[in-house]
């Protein structure tokens, strides 16, 4: 079957944009900082997504706030984050770097000079694949690690249904890739550019990713950093290692600018022994968002936690939150504050943060699948200032949250 090509006729104002664009992303890779604002007004289609109040992030000291049209950015010293802000129903690949945080994305891809490395779960954002299909032919080293199911398959599928199959430009581009060819999953989402900068967080590679559903996205600059990430991504692309590797757990703590951070990778790091110790080591409050929270021994850990007097709260993702397997049922029934999410798509976060100081987030859902066969990543780092943006954050999804219905719950 002839693939259907997507075709972008350059106006004007796009030009303008990416003058605009490339001279912002100058300005700040003099300042250190990888990222620029994003300066797109296009109006997205409204869907029927919950309304949120378009509450800003912090700024303070040192913080800066980034702007977007559907979105929200802020950053310091070596870090930047990024959250989405969707108000769509659904969004195809080609409608995306329409006022969204994917443009910060194509921004760091558009300057990356000599390497390119790639670990992704779901690839389907035409404006993405378009910025790594060039910095492919302008002669950048591009590799990447996919999920077989939900990148390749899910492309060859769209593929035959003459609908839009992004991956498949990549495979056409004679970009290098390895997929798992397993059924656990490649769960990561992260990109190393220039071995100097790392991307990770909860968002997938998808229009729907940036435009229908809750995410996340860190930035660092960090030496250290992309160290960790590169051990995995090469374990993956150059030794077809995925799942269980039975090997010792990885060492990744350092400081960066003074700030503690460490970085993990399930299934062979006892994330959830780490997480226990964090919640446990919580002082006066923690607060949680998650898309998926079925283990039974964070939520234990919580629960000690309210017994002793630790003030928490949190948001599950709707779905995930009616199974049988969920924790909501035991927090809500011990009288934690628990709510379950607005978004009529996917609230996708997996978000910890403790005493307004420690973050704790990544691709890691809590499950037992993220546990023991998942490739999953999980950055855990205590600043302030960006447990202020994750609390911003939680705040701006507690508008729209919907309180548990009592009725609905049976307690034992």
């Amino acid at each position: 079957m002839t693939k259907k090509k997507q075709q972008t006729k350059a106006t004007p104002q796009s030009l303008l944009m990416g003058i605009i664009g490339a001279i912002v992303i100058a300005i700040a890779s003099y300042f250190g900082f990888d990222l620029s604002t994003n300066n797109t007004t296009d109006t997205p289609d409204t869907g029927d997504n919950t309304s949120v109040v378009q509450q800003p992030p912090v700024a303070s000291g040192n913080v800066s706030v980034i702007q977007f049209s559907e979105g929200f950015g802020a950053q310091k010293s070596f870090w930047q984050v990024y959250f989405t802000s969707p108000s769509r129903s659904d969004a195809l690949p080609s409608e995306s770097c329409m006022g969204g945080i994917d443009q910060p994305v194509v921004d760091l891809i558009n300057g990356t000079q000599r390497t390119l490395d790639i670990a992704a779960f779901e690839w389907k954002n035409e404006c993405i694949t378009q910025a790594v299909i060039a910095a492919h032919n302008r002669g950048v080293v591009v590799r990447m690690v996919v999920d077989n199911e939900h990148t390749v398959e899910e492309n060859e599928e769209a593929e035959l249904l003459d609908e839009e199959a992004p991956f498949m430009e990549i495979i056409a581009a004679g970009i290098p890739y390895v997929d798992d060819g397993r059924s656990g999953l490649m769960h990561n989402k992260f990109m190393i550019f220039d071995s100097t900068t790392v991307l990770t967080g909860s968002m997938n590679f998808t229009a729907r990713g940036t435009y229908t559903n809750n995410n996340n996205v860190l930035v660092m600059r960090s030496q250290r950093a992309v160290a960790a990430y590169q051990d995995q991504f090469d374990e993956m692309f150059n030794d077809g290692q995925f799942g269980p590797r039975g090997e010792s757990p990885n060492n990744f703590a350092f400081s960066q600018d003074g700030v503690s951070i460490q970085i993990l990778f399930s299934p062979d790091d006892p994330v959830v022994d780490i997480m226990i110790q964090e919640i446990s080591n919580a002082q006066s409050e923690i607060r949680f968002m998650t898309f998926s929270f079925t283990e039974d021994l964070i939520g234990q850990a919580l629960l000690a936690e309210a017994a002793n007097g630790i003030d928490i709260a949190g948001i599950f993702e709707t779905r995930g939150s009616e199974t049988e397997y969920s924790e909501l049922t035991p927090l809500f029934c011990a009288g934690v504050d628990v709510w379950q999410d607005g978004n009529s798509q996917t609230f996708h976060h997996k978000v910890f943060v403790i005493d307004g100081t420690t973050v704790l987030t990544g691709s890691f859902n809590i499950s037992d699948n993220a546990t023991t066969s998942n490739d999953e990543n999980m950055v855990i780092i205590r600043d302030p200032d960006l447990a202020a943006q994750y609390l911003a954050e939680y705040d701006r999804m507690l508008q729209s949250a919907r309180a548990v219905d009592a009725a609905d719950i049976t307690c034992n």
